[in-house]
């Protein structure tokens, strides 16, 4: 079956000589591995270029229900970038996007409000031109939302704990480790007021802007079954932190 749809693409890997295999995100379908075909002549056809870490395309792909790899038929860039590849510092987060989306909705069932906020979150990313240090906080913390295990703020006072496993702010002192001391927590809540618009009033240092990072990939890692470490998060700590 021929379907045509929007996707962001996460990965792709060479596989023989003119073969990719590729990991997207689509509105319709969630997550999608497929295998494309490139072409030799530069003006047909599919070109690498289409399937860079969180390119938006719009492509047919024949889906076989029982296959573990779709064949893509066609494809053409749907949003093309203005500043992520040409730039170093969104570039960096722009890998690190990417392989973070696909640890993270690896196990997800279709979503289109998933897709609508990770495409509107890129395109807010490409169209900043400064201030946009703190963007992979807001963009993993706010994703959870989405995933189903957004923290709950009911139970914060100031001194109380956030407890990384139940998602909430607790009084007293839980019986195992995964646990934030109370400035770490008041971090945390902190970083859930944050958005896209207003998240450059929000001064952090370079330590605090890392362990932040650090206690939101460990959130995932209790949360999201596998959850693997991240290798480009290293790069993004020596840029942003």
């Amino acid at each position: 079956m021929l379907i045509k749809t929007k996707a962001i693409v996460l990965h792709s890997l060479k596989y023989g000589e003119s073969k990719l295999i590729i990991d997207m995100l689509t509105p319709g379908e969630g997550r999608m591995s497929c295998i494309a075909a490139l072409s030799r002549r530069p003006r047909a056809g599919l070109k690498p270029q289409y399937f860079q870490p969180l390119t938006m395309i719009e492509a047919v792909i024949d889906v076989r229900r029982t296959a573990s790899l779709h064949r893509v038929r066609e494809a053409r860039v749907a949003v093309p970038y203005a500043s992520i590849p040409f730039s170093p510092a969104k570039t960096a987060i722009a890998l690190f996007t990417a392989e973070f989306l696909r640890a993270a909705t690896r196990r997800e069932p279709a979503d289109g409000l998933t897709y609508d906020y990770v495409e509107n979150s890129l395109s807010w990313l490409d169209g900043c031109r400064e201030r946009f240090a703190n963007f992979h906080l807001v963009f993993t913390m706010r994703m959870t939302k989405f995933l189903g295990f957004y923290p709950n703020t009911d139970g914060y006072a100031p001194g109380s704990r956030f407890d990384l496993r139940s998602g909430a702010f607790t009084a007293g002192l839980p019986t195992h480790a995964d646990c934030l001391p109370p400035d770490e927590s008041a971090g945390m809540l902190k970083l859930l007021r944050m958005n896209y618009p207003n998240m450059h009033l929000f001064k952090m240092t370079r330590a605090e802007r890392n362990r932040m990072a650090e206690v939101i990939l460990r959130y995932y890692e209790i949360h999201v079954p596998d959850f693997p470490e991240l290798k480009s998060f290293a790069v993004l700590k020596d840029l942003f932190g």
